[in-house]
């Protein structure tokens, strides 16, 4: 017989319940805690602090003018046209443990020097656009082939400390800010004509143009010249414009050098990382490649011996940022090849694309690296160690493309830079003091500039701790390559003070091998404590003895020369008597160690002096005003960007135009030879404009000599005169017929007495003073 089942009592059912209920509260405990995991796992990873300095970075330039659109266009050919396809090839052909921010700046790295390589033959064709078939082809590639898909997710990454991502990220915050207040705000790309007198800004401007439109290149202001200077990264922004449609100016002033900036300190702090083997060495070395300085003991600025930064340079000089981005990659693959010979050849391809990529990016970096293999070699070979094949391969490989660029890009000229000794040493002494020096003057200056870079790198004194470290290939090879950087300071110069950039160049590795023997003596002494005491002393030091010594510069009239030295001699014999007590009362190695602390700490608040001196020059109608200098040479009217505007749109890039913009014939030296308006905003090339950035206008200089202002060819420079100054048909018309000119802009206020140019050319646009001709014919007849 079936029992019929009793129903289940109030307890029993809330008893179910409970069973039913307690899972779902267990789970919804787990959900909490996952998602708790999840955000802190996101806190202490890096891509918050990515995040935030990115979301800084788009803020800053939308307030600086640049639309949105043209940030989310650039940033996506950032990402998806070098820096992915880049990470790719580099997961497949370089190993080893690194963070996912260091694996994505090799990859930038790589992915410039492709870009601009691939860009080459695709302009040269007149195809520019075809620039985009390497990233295309890459994705190809690692989708097809079975043995690279698995690069698309990589490897487990190293993962970085919380406070470095977060630090770094700070840095690159605090770079970015320092653009806007000190070059943002004076070159505004609302407004360019508050800032077309600034011939560095107009010169690069028009060398973008040029690599936008004409493969090979010439200088577009003086047509025909051969483009032999440092044009790689030119070649990049005219990529990267022809496939956002971002504004070429809006390229060179804003965006440009945003990304090359960023990959640059990481792979600084790599290479730091790489050599320190510390996160702390690595932090180090970026914050001493960008704030070590070298001890300034005078009442104001004293340019001449700290000038010459990544601060200075990064927007000042486009090349040599793009240069130092890719040298980065070199060093490390150097390290690692000369560490390890046997390494595979994919990682001596690499090195050959980079190096390929320097010879015209900027070439001054090859002559460094060459200088840190031969140290290398010979440190080898006077050690009788083994010869280091690995070394003397690269040596022979930079040898090649030094061959290369001297012979083929720079057309076996000199680009302005001369052997002249001390040369530096005489423009920083007028500098402090108006008055020409005595020889004896300029190596007393030498004395006191190399005492100051000893202080800054004291820290290279620790590596002598360590019994053969000074010896080993990674020390020695950046040893050798600063040493090279302030050689060439010391014994060359340049009108444009080019020498400084071998030592610029020469800088981040200095700096990570003075850290390095920091890091050394601090574990060696134990000074928990003193280091602090020590990093406090020394950077008081550069704010309190200035005052002391009350040395002002330039120095005033009634001042003895012997001032300038007095400072850095009392501070040599005060530091050596405090070094020799301290070594009495707790032993060389702790009185060495607070030494190296004291004196680099107080080579870093010099950076924070010099950047707020920059920050305080005047800026009105955002650009740059320079104290006493007349109002009418600051600033390009704004009516000849209008014409120069329209003359872009209505012109075809293989027009030449000719100008009397930059001539006033009533002046003995007519013409201003860095004026270079025309060629910069019409993205056309000019038959003469300004010569005086050019190779055979700077030929002539030598120290203590101004340029040349005469140009080099004569028939050309009369030809253009007279067609504006007495314009007539048979002129105007020998400009066309043997010249190829096909437009013409004028200034009215420079035309000779009673001339009218629209008697002999029919005029097609005017913008009050300037106006834009038609020669009528075709130029090519």
């Amino acid at each position: 017989m079936n029992e019929v089942p009793t129903p289940a009592g109030p307890s029993s059912i809330q008893t179910e319940c409970q069973k039913a209920i307690r899972p779902n509260r267990l789970s919804l405990h787990e959900k909490r805690a996952g998602r708790r995991w999840r955000e802190r796992k996101i806190a202490i990873s890096g891509w918050l602090p990515a995040a935030a300095v990115t979301t800084f970075i788009a803020a800053v330039l939308v307030f600086y003018d640049v639309s949105v659109l043209d940030i989310v266009a650039f940033a996506a050919y950032l990402i998806f046209g070098l820096a992915l396809p880049g990470t790719l090839l580099i997961r497949a052909t370089y190993g080893g443990k690194r963070t996912l921010a260091e694996e994505v700046a090799l990859g930038t790295a790589l992915g410039y020097a492709i870009e601009v390589l691939a860009y080459i033959p695709a302009r040269a064709i007149g195809l520019p656009l075809l620039v985009i078939v390497w990233p295309v082809v890459t994705y190809a590639l690692f989708l097809a082939v079975p043995g690279l898909r698995r690069h698309w997710k990589g490897k487990r990454h190293l993962k970085a400390p919380a406070w470095w991502s977060w630090s770094m990220a700070l840095i690159i915050a605090y770079m970015i800010a320092l653009s806007a207040v000190t070059f943002y705000r004076t070159f505004d790309v609302a407004r360019p004509e508050l800032w077309g007198h600034s011939a560095d800004r107009t010169f690069h401007l028009a060398l973008l143009g040029e690599l936008r439109h004409h493969f090979p290149p010439t200088f577009p202001f003086v047509a025909g010249e051969p483009l032999h200077y440092h044009w790689f990264v030119h070649a990049h922004l005219a990529a990267a414009s022809w496939v956002t449609g971002v504004e070429p100016m809006v390229l060179l002033l804003r965006l440009g050098m945003l990304p090359m900036l960023a990959v640059l300190l990481i792979l600084v702090a790599m290479t730091g990382r790489r050599l320190t083997r510390s996160w702390t060495g690595a932090l180090l070395a970026v914050a001493g490649t960008l704030f070590l300085r070298t001890p300034n003991l005078y009442q104001g600025p004293n340019w001449g011996f700290t000038y010459g930064g990544i601060q200075d340079v990064t927007w000042g000089s486009p090349s040599q940022t793009f240069g130092a981005l890719l040298f980065a990659p070199v060093v490390l693959l150097t390290l690692d090849l000369v560490r390890r010979a046997r390494s595979g050849l994919v990682k001596w391809l690499l090195l050959g694309i980079f190096l390929i990529a320097i010879i015209g990016a900027k070439a001054i970096f090859l002559p460094l690296l060459f200088a840190g293999l031969m140290a290398v070699i010979v440190v080898e070979v006077v050690k009788r160690r083994p010869m280091p094949w690995a070394a003397l391969a690269i040596l022979l490989m930079t040898a090649l493309c030094l061959l290369f660029s001297h012979l083929v890009l720079f057309g076996q000229v000199k680009l302005g830079m001369v052997f002249a000794p001390l040369a530096h040493m005489r423009v920083t002494w007028l500098q402090l003091t108006n008055s020409e020096p005595a020889l004896v003057a300029l190596l007393g200056l030498a004395m006191v500039y190399l005492l100051c870079w000893t202080l800054a790198w004291s820290g290279i004194a620790g590596l002598a701790s360590r019994p053969g470290l000074l010896t080993s290939p990674g020390v020695t090879l950046m040893l050798g390559i600063g040493a090279a950087g302030l050689g060439v300071v010391l014994m060359f110069g340049h009108p444009g003070h080019g020498e400084l950039y071998f030592l610029m160049g020469a800088l981040p590795y200095l700096t990570i091998v003075a850290v390095y023997g920091l890091l050394l003596a601090l574990s060696r002494a134990n000074l928990p404590h003193g280091t602090t005491f020590a990093a406090i002393v020394g950077a008081g030091a550069a704010f309190v003895l200035p005052v002391l010594f009350a040395v002002g510069v330039p120095l005033g009239p009634g001042k003895s020369e012997a001032d300038l030295f007095r400072p850095y001699v009392i501070f040599a014999i005060i530091a050596v008597l405090v070094i020799a007590y301290l070594a009495v009362s707790m032993g060389w190695v702790r009185a060495g160690a607070v030494a190296i602390v004291s004196f680099m700490a107080m080579s870093l608040p010099v950076e924070i002096y010099e950047r707020l001196a920059v920050i305080g020059v005047p800026v009105r109608d955002g650009a740059l005003r320079l104290p006493n200098a007349p109002e009418e040479t600051q600033a390009m009217p704004s009516t000849a960007l209008t014409a120069l505007r329209w003359l872009r749109a209505k012109s075809r890039p293989d027009e030449l135009i000719a100008t009397n913009a930059h001539c006033d014939w009533r002046l003995e030296a007519p013409c201003n030879h860095v004026r270079l308006w025309v060629s910069a905003f019409t993205e056309r090339r000019v038959l003469l404009e300004g010569w005086g950035y050019t190779p055979r206008g700077q030929q002539s200089w030598q120290p203590g000599r101004n340029i040349d202002p005469q140009f080099w060819d004569p028939r050309r420079f009369e030809a253009n005169r007279q067609a504006f100054e007495a314009p007539s048909r048979a002129t105007v018309r020998h400009l066309q017929k043997h010249y190829g000119v096909t437009w013409l802009f004028v200034d009215e206020r420079r035309m000779g007495p009673g001339s009218k140019m629209e008697d002999v050319a029919p005029l097609m646009f005017r913008s009050s003073n300037y106006s834009v001709y038609r020669i009528p014919g075709d130029s090519r007849d």
